[in-house]
């Protein structure tokens, strides 16, 4: 008999949305993905704040507006009761900005998905498995509108620097990335650690220079024409 020992372990998710309907979808397709568990069901920030173990759960998955409060508070509550907590906002507009809310020591495993552009079932299961594992994670769909800000420290980057960054920022890992571009996970570090160097992130301890280069990226570009 064959043992197996390597299984991904199964991912409790929270949901907390207003909309009773779009929260049943929600719950009955992560529910029918392998590896994925739906743990609560949550209508109001009240709710879940009250009712909520934040430490019975893996990731949270939050409405940005909801009817009696803001999605972000409610995450950056539960995660200082689990700093460990994945959390996934849901928006319907462009709204990735108010990720630059959470302090840097904060930002890893927090991640944003538009409603509207990107709520497709893959990239919803991509990115709370990403959170789960404490990448950050942003809309890939608004992201790729977003343009480079005048004299922003990414203009002086190469434009395979900033495709790669751009990536990144997609929540894709080092191999992902080289599968993409068709080029070796080396030069993807190289592109990396360069982007890095280029942007001002020193090595750290204290800090993720991944994490610290998705939040250069976002402060640092706009939203392109629609």
């Amino acid at each position: 008999m064959v043992t197996h020992t390597d299984s991904p372990r199964t991912l409790r998710v929270a949901v907390v949305e207003d909309q009773p309907l779009f929260r049943k979808m929600l719950s009955v397709l992560l529910d029918a993905t392998d590896g994925l568990v739906v743990a609560g069901e949550y209508a109001s920030a009240a709710e879940a704040s009250q009712g909520l173990d934040a430490r019975a759960v893996d990731v949270a998955l939050l409405d940005l507006r909801l009817g009696d409060g803001d999605g972000l508070a409610l995450g950056r509550d539960l995660r200082r009761r689990n700093p460990s907590l994945g959390v996934l906002v849901l928006s319907a507009s462009d709204s990735m900005h108010v990720l630059l809310e959470i302090p840097r020591h904060e930002a890893g495993g927090w991640g944003y998905l538009s409603k509207t552009s990107s709520l497709s079932a893959p990239a919803l299961v991509f990115a709370i498995r990403s959170v789960a594992e404490g990448r950050a994670v942003l809309d890939p769909a608004i992201r790729a509108q977003r343009e480079v800000r005048r004299q922003s420290p990414l203009a002086q980057l190469s434009a395979r620097q900033r495709e790669v960054l751009a990536l990144v920022a997609d929540g894709l890992t080092n191999s992902a990335i080289a599968a993409q571009l068709g080029i070796s996970p080396r030069s993807v570090d190289g592109h990396l650690n360069a982007a890095y160097a280029g942007l001002g992130l020193q090595a750290s301890p204290d800090r993720n220079p991944r994490v610290e280069a998705v939040r250069a990226y976002l402060a640092h570009t706009v939203p392109g024409p629609s």
